[in-house]
């Protein structure tokens, strides 16, 4: 592999080429896989769902396995290329018979961002297709696509990624990187990540390029500007052990910190929901490993003992704080109040 090619950012570097590589969406692949078999194909797919879960790269993997040769691939961003302009000349291309492939297939990134006019010029081109274009619409938000447009297509609905199958992939990638890693750190990127690989796959490019030896827990946290896990242990601490005093104290600090509370919120959500399931039944334990390490569940299981009500008071009341929309003077505002409220109940 080239020097530049080895500078690639990662999730460019390691996209599935394959369906078999592909990871997180068996129900989508096992259906593709088995319309391109009978040859099958049907003349629009929608693909929805949030980012980085493969949208995009499973539709490249679909017009390729259907016989499409790269020139008969055309990639459209309709973030930028959303009027009605745009669409008639679409309208007109699509005609055009393939170069040496038995399907054209049109690929529109982001289809929601499409203006009225060019979606309405779009549902034309679905109503009555030249039989050998094939169209993929990938989208972030399905109610912003027209239900005229979708009902011309096959849905398929992308869910978020495990962390179990983005813990196994970044594994994947150090090793072939040759990085080492604490499986904490991996775990942690895999959290952050929030379902979507390539998101975890930057995140793991940008602490391989801090230039450690081993990516640590530390350096990810540092990188995200997150909180040590110590700090959010002592604000549970408080607030279980119901010292106000001493919980705003430490709050203060994190927050002077630069951490954004927002992201205090997460962790303290990570954590509490662990502290619960381990409340409910130790034999959690066993799937808590995949998310968090052995010393870390240890550190959780002290709080554990305050027993599963009070556990499910502070999960539901931390779960509240992180739906509240704030702005930047009232940020901390939600964080403070539901971690007083944990403290003060009775």
């Amino acid at each position: 592999m080239s020097e530049n090619e080895n500078k690639l950012v990662f999730y460019r570097k390691y996209r599935p080429q394959k369906f078999e590589e592909v990871i997180g969406q068996e129900h989508i692949i096992g259906i593709l896989k088995n319309a391109i078999k009978e040859k099958r194909l049907a003349h629009a797919y929608l693909f929805s769902g949030p980012r980085g879960t493969g949208k995009t790269t499973i539709a490249r993997i679909l017009a390729r396995e259907s016989g499409c040769f790269d020139e008969d691939v055309i990639e459209i961003d309709a973030a930028s290329q959303r009027g009605i302009d745009e669409a008639r000349a679409l309208r007109e291309a699509v005609h055009i018979l393939p170069l040496r492939s038995p399907y054209k297939v049109y690929i529109i990134d982001e289809v929601h961002m499409l203006t009225k006019e060019a979606f309405n010029a779009l549902l034309k081109t679905l109503e009555e297709p030249p039989k050998h274009a094939i169209f993929i619409l990938a989208t972030t938000e399905l109610s912003k696509v027209p239900d005229t447009v979708a009902s011309r297509t096959q849905r398929f609905e992308f869910s978020k990624i495990g962390l179990a199958d983005i813990i196994k992939e970044l594994s994947i990638i150090i090793k072939a990187e040759g990085i080492k890693a604490e499986d904490k750190a991996l775990k942690l990127i895999a959290f952050f990540a929030e379902g979507s690989l390539r998101d975890a796959e930057n995140i793991l490019f940008q602490a391989s390029s801090l230039g450690e030896a081993t990516i640590k827990e530390e350096d990810v946290r540092m990188l995200l500007g997150a909180p040590m896990s110590e700090s959010i242990n002592k604000l549970l601490k408080f607030a279980f052990g119901k010292n106000v005093a001493e919980l705003i104290s430490a709050l203060d600090e994190i927050l002077e910190e630069g951490a954004d509370p927002q992201l205090v919120l997460r962790l303290l959500l990570r954590n509490i929901r662990a502290i619960y399931f381990l409340a409910l039944d130790a034999k959690t334990e066993n799937i808590l490993s995949h998310e968090f390490s052995a010393e870390e569940i240890t550190a959780l299981k002290v709080f554990a003992g305050s027993g599963s009500k009070i556990v499910e008071f502070a999960l539901r009341e931390i779960m509240e704080a992180s739906r509240i929309k704030i702005d930047d003077y009232t940020a901390a505002i939600p964080l403070e109040l539901a971690l007083i409220k944990i403290a003060t109940q009775q």
